[in-house]
């Protein structure tokens, strides 16, 4: 067979990425099996945005980014080649009809739950309309479930005022009797970022804040930590939900709703390591990005960064991957 010097075969790997494994190798479209371990699922919704969001692109696009990683921990020593995350791929949306589309990411995430139940599931929003629909499967087929709410925003609007939007996700809980508000830990909440009638909602209902204020002052572990511990005084499953404009803008200029004076990354990558390690954690959504306006997808490729950490931490349980 002839060869010539310095030509690739096609689909053969550059040089300079041969014996590199990509993370993005580790997903494993679902094969119909029982799943264990970390798995994934699109929930491709933006059309209940409060403002223009293109989010519905976002679980494409954070599958890309794993492909920006290799699969080995230098600071662990550990290689995540052996442990797959199954991809349950999207669920498709209604064109036209927003209630029937939320109601099928309800459906589809309930099913996962009651037919999966040593899967821990990371809900690709989207935006944080989903976390609803979400965290409500989830509950039904975990029972009581805690909340640990990374977010710039309180989400606690009305709906009365326009319907079930991604500003809306936890008072709809709330109200609908999902939940109680002492189920519910909001952390990173910004300064002139909210309106005070929504505070008062969450004073009123029990609901545990800690501001970014509180971050700087205490510490996020810290406070994960007595989050956690308030929790599980109460619940045994512990669901987080990752809007990622918790972020400082300079951190995350992908998202819909940028702003300064949030988390830095290195802040929210230790928070998430910690979190899984934890057992009560069973659950998770990444919501609120738009690649549309994303730099170089510097955001999703933090969402697909933050995805390898927390199955990197979560595959260190005892009985984990």
């Amino acid at each position: 067979m002839q060869t010539i010097p310095f030509l690739r075969k096609s689909g053969e790997a550059p040089f300079t990425d041969r014996g590199i494994k990509k993370a993005g190798q580790l997903l494993k479209p679902w094969s119909g099996d029982e799943v264990r371990g970390v798995a994934i699922a699109g929930a491709p919704l933006s059309k209940t945005s409060i403002s223009h969001s293109g989010a519905h692109l976002t679980p494409q696009t954070i599958r890309a980014m794993m492909h920006s990683f290799s699969t080995y921990s230098i600071e662990e020593e550990s290689d995540l080649w052996d442990h797959n995350i199954t991809d349950f791929g999207d669920i498709e949306m209604h064109v036209t009809d927003l209630f029937t589309s939320q109601s099928r990411i309800h459906s589809v995430l309930k099913d996962i739950g009651a037919q999966h139940s040593e899967a821990c599931v990371v809900t690709l929003g989207g935006d944080h309309s989903v976390s609803a629909a979400a965290i409500k499967a989830f509950q039904e087929t975990k029972g009581r479930v805690g909340i640990i709410q990374f977010d710039a925003h309180f989400d606690l609007r009305n709906t009365e005022d326009g319907g079930p939007s991604n500003g809306t996700p936890f008072r709809q809980l709330i109200e609908n009797g999902v939940i109680t508000g002492d189920q519910l830990v909001q952390i990173g909440i910004r300064d002139f970022s909210n309106g005070k009638l929504y505070h008062d909602y969450a004073k009123e209902h029990g609901v545990t804040v800690h501001t970014m204020g509180d971050v700087k002052r205490n510490g996020l572990l810290s406070l994960l930590q007595k989050s956690v511990d308030q929790l599980k005084q109460t619940t045994e499953n512990i669901y987080i939900s990752l809007d990622m404009d918790v972020l400082d803008q300079a951190f995350a200029p992908g998202c819909p709703a940028i702003g300064p004076g949030g988390l830095d990354s290195d802040s929210l990558i230790e928070g998430i390591q910690y979190l899984a390690k934890e057992p009560s954690v069973k659950g998770m959504d990444i919501v609120e990005i738009d690649p549309t306006l994303d730099f170089r997808n510097m955001t999703s490729r933090l969402a697909a960064y933050i995805i390898i950490q927390f199955t990197l931490f979560y595959s260190g349980r005892k009985g984990g991957l």
